[in-house]
């Protein structure tokens, strides 16, 4: 069957692995929650409505099985920061080899991943993912304020950091013996 679910569902791929990076911050879990959301999204395709934005859906479907985890399961609130090498490793796409940027970039996911979940999570799609105000709103089934004010708080938060020099210089990895 070929239609644009089954076209586009493997184009969005890569956009779903890096939220999911992101909101569960370990590579394993996120793994797992790509795929829950891509049966999920298989079980209601005839939810989504042809037309829309596939991505939207997949980030809000995504959301929901997400949030729903956080509440039954309060070990995924203590975070794995173990996989904070996976996250930078992925989420630095930059073909760009000047160290200054590179530093400050680091910096800026470190100040982006200690916001709390909500902040953080408007600020991924928004700023990351490019998506608008009302699409957010739609992902995180919240108002379209509710967005505005907590991208607000995330950016004052991380300008302020960097103004008070509380952006602390990520640490060099030592590593003994050799990587594969």
């Amino acid at each position: 069957m070929d239609d644009e679910f089954t076209r586009e569902l493997p184009r969005v791929l890569p956009r779903l692995w890096r939220f999911a990076l992101r909101l569960t911050r370990h590579t394993e879990d996120a793994q797992d929650l790509v795929q829950r959301c891509y049966v999920r999204a298989l079980e209601r395709r005839h939810q989504w409505q042809s037309g829309s934005s596939l991505v939207n859906w997949l980030f809000a479907v995504m959301h929901s099985i997400w949030m729903n985890e956080l509440r039954s399961a309060q070990r995924r609130r203590e975070g794995n920061l173990a996989g904070e090498d996976d996250f930078e490793r992925v989420a630095d796409t930059s073909a760009s080899t000047n160290p200054e940027y590179q530093l400050m970039y680091k910096q800026v996911v470190a100040a982006v991943q200690a916001l709390p979940d909500a902040q953080r999570m408007v600020m991924m799609l928004v700023a990351v993912e490019g998506l608008s105000y009302r699409e957010a709103a739609d992902v995180l089934d919240v108002p379209i304020g509710t967005v505005m004010s907590r991208l607000a708080r995330a950016r004052l938060t991380v300008g302020e950091q960097f103004l008070q020099g509380e952006v602390s210089m990520p640490s060099p990895h030592i590593q003994v013996g050799s990587q594969s």
